[in-house]
């Protein structure tokens, strides 16, 4: 079989103990009293805190470390807006500047720790200002992309019973067609340079308000965001995550997959509606005392991601798979990095001709994010011996683990289906092998049984992608009366293969496939399209094509 990526198994961290004290002795890992006391947790020295707030217990920290003089000359946070304009903070100015903030949501808003606020703006600094006010508060944040139609914003203000929306001139509009069936909205904020009628202007609010403010005792497991599903069956669910799983998780996890220092800037590219820029781009780096960079992007294109890397010092990149696919497309060793030493893709998996074509250009690995310690258990939750396929879970009981979310919330019966006896089920396919690799192949969903043999979309999207005339692939089931299903291919054509004979191609990837891959893999359908069906987070909707072929659309 074509390998696909494999993933280690983080067994018994008593296992780990010589790396453990190699990372808890780093000199600028001491710094941070919390990072300390998540390894004495792991250690079994102490216990889960009860209480714990990113804001006050790692950011306020960061303050009094950075006024002491021992943190690098390094910027909290960083924006440009790709016109002239940039903002830099300090953890101090950070502090302030959110506390002020938080006054404006408790005071002038009316909102009380537990309260819910839907937050839809832009990569602008007011979207990180609200977050860590939100948290200082104990308000609970919801963040949304601006791509959000009125539909959804509906769909979301009611699901979530939100008092409270923050916006900007692009998306008010859709707002307010909405907001008389919206019962529980009670204030509406607006980022703008003018005025609105029904708004409040956040801007002049936060700028005359004190930053004289103390921030809530929050419980570890106190909800502090709250993410909508990217809803590619059915409506969106409502997923909650804990100070816990959000802000403590990441003491561990962060020397594993950012790999930051104090002295780091990273740089995630994410839209801010969506869980990845939560993590990498707020949560992970500020534990580290890193800096974050934000460059507002209002369109991601390549020329202006390639130039921002060489004309500013970012240390670490972060993107979804279709960020790598588009920038590799482009001369790569006519561009010199000035500071870009580690790259991490995440939200779907990344072909490896992509990999192998970025460093081939770049001398760059593209570090993967799956972040779930995993086993491979059967339909009846028993664990399964090496070679063989299963679903990917996570043990849940007795102690459910800091990373994972804490519930679909109004949704039990969702919550239960994702359940199985002691284990948490991903959705994901995969095998272990011998030496405790996981090796991926797909979505449960996504699996494709033809003749009997169960085909993961995602092997044949990579031996498709090895051809210099796919640009893109996504691979999904269709009917046939002999088999019942079998492999379909649809195909965005590269450039170059724009004027190519369809027939004669399609026959050309159809044998490429078989040399590449298990022969029975390949797919007996190809269908060249312009463009591929995608969420708002950039992942192909392989449902859409699915339902289009069996005539579900």
């Amino acid at each position: 079989a074509m390998k696909i990526f494999k993933l280690p198994i983080l067994k018994s961290l008593w296992t780990q103990k010589p790396l453990y004290r190699t990372f808890h002795g780093h000199p600028k890992l001491l710094a941070s009293d919390v990072y300390s006391q998540y390894q004495a947790v792991r250690r079994g020295e102490q216990e889960i805190p009860k209480y714990f707030n990113f804001a006050s217990d790692v950011l306020d920290k960061w303050s009094e470390i950075e006024k002491a003089g021992k943190r690098p000359s390094n910027s909290a946070f960083w924006w440009i807006s790709g016109k002239g304009e940039e903002v830099k903070w300090s953890f101090e100015e950070l502090g302030f500047l959110s506390r002020k903030v938080a006054n404006v949501l408790t005071k002038v808003c009316g909102l009380q720790k537990g309260d819910r606020i839907i937050v839809v703006l832009p990569r602008i600094p007011e979207w990180w200002l609200v977050n860590v006010a939100c948290m200082r508060a104990g308000i609970v944040l919801i963040p949304g992309t601006s791509q959000l139609s009125a539909k959804d914003i509906l769909y979301r203000l009611q699901a979530s019973k939100a008092m409270c929306i923050i916006t900007d001139d692009t998306v008010a509009p859709a707002v307010d067609s909405v907001a008389s069936e919206c019962q529980f909205l009670k204030t509406k904020l607006i980022v703008s340079k003018g005025s609105r009628e029904g708004w409040l202007n956040f801007s002049e609010l936060y700028k005359n308000q004190s930053a004289d403010h103390s921030c809530v005792k929050t419980r570890i497991e106190d909800s502090v965001n709250i993410f909508f599903t990217s809803g590619t069956t059915g409506s969106p669910k409502m997923t909650e995550h804990s100070h816990g799983s959000l802000g403590f998780r990441p003491l561990l996890s962060e020397r594993y997959w950012l790999d930051l220092t104090p002295s780091d800037v990273i740089w995630s590219t994410a839209d801010t509606g969506w869980i990845l820029t939560s993590l990498t781009s707020v949560f992970d780096p500020w534990v580290f005392g890193s800096c974050i960079f934000v460059h507002q992007l209002p369109q991601i294109e390549s020329a202006t991601i390639l130039n921002t890397l060489c004309r500013f010092p970012i240390d670490t990149l972060v993107g979804v798979p279709t960020l790598y696919r588009m920038l590799v497309q482009n001369d790569l060793s006519s561009y010199k990095f000035m500071n870009l030493k580690h790259c991490m893709s995440g939200g779907e998996p990344l072909n490896p001709e992509v990999m192998e074509k970025w460093k081939s250009q770049t001398g760059l690995d593209i570090h993967e994010v799956y972040g779930q310690t995993e086993t491979v258990v059967d339909k009846n939750a028993n664990i399964l011996p090496p070679g063989q396929q299963g679903e990917i879970a996570v043990r849940s009981k007795p102690i459910r683990p800091l990373g994972l979310f804490s519930e679909y919330i109004d949704n039990p019966k969702k919550t239960a289906e994702s359940e199985r006896g002691d284990f948490y089920v991903t959705g994901d396919r995969g095998t272990m092998d011998e030496d405790g690799y996981f090796w991926f192949i797909g979505r449960d969903d996504d699996i494709i049984i033809s003749s009997g043999y169960r085909i993961g979309p995602f092997e044949v999207e990579s031996a498709l992608m090895e051809h210099p005339a796919v640009a893109e692939a996504a691979v999904v089931s269709s009917p046939d009366p002999l088999r019942g299903e079998v492999v379909k291919a649809f195909v965005v054509l590269s450039a170059t293969f724009s004027s190519s004979d369809r027939e004669h191609l399609a026959c050309e990837l159809q044998e490429h496939v078989k040399k590449t891959t298990a022969p029975y893999k390949y797919p007996r359908k190809v269908e060249f399209v312009q463009q591929m069906p995608k969420t708002i987070t950039g992942k192909i909707k392989r449902h859409e094509l699915r339902n289009k072929e069996w005539g579900r659309m």
